[in-house]
This record gives structure tokens, sequence and C-alpha cells, in this order.
């Protein structure tokens, strides 16, 4: 099915997809990693889909156009 590169360049197998609900947000292809113990998420597909992601010290925020918070 494929492999994800790490910035660490540890190589690890995507097991396989699916579509995760989170709220009111409907991810689309969402990978199982093997042997990953986090949730990772890519900037690019939610920026696809017409929402803002936002960075801070402690926090990431995914907002809508109209600036309201979907997920923190």
């Amino acid at each position: 099915m494929g492999t994800v590169l790490f910035g660490n360049d540890h190589v690890a197998a995507i097991l396989g997809f699916g579509d995760l609900q989170w709220g009111n947000i409907l991810i689309t292809r969402v990978y199982f990693v093997e042997g990953l113990g986090h949730n990772l998420f890519s900037v690019g597909q939610f920026c696809d889909s017409d929402l803002e992601v936002a960075f801070r010290r402690n926090a990431c925020f995914i907002k809508n156009l109209e600036g309201v918070d979907l997920l923190k």
C-alpha cells in the first residue's frame, strides 16, 4: 500500500486507510501506519478542503473560512 518517511529517515508501512468522522468534520483517506503511536494529519489535505490550519505554541486550530474553530 505504501510507506511514510519521517524526518529522522525512519520508514513505516501504511497498512490501510479509511475515513474518520471527528466532530462535524469528515477527514477522508486517513492512513493507519504500522507502529505509529500518535495521530498525524496532512495540512495540505485540510487546506484542499478550504479549511485554515493555525499553529500556536501548545495548540493547533482548524478553522473554516469564516474563522470558526472546528478543531482545537
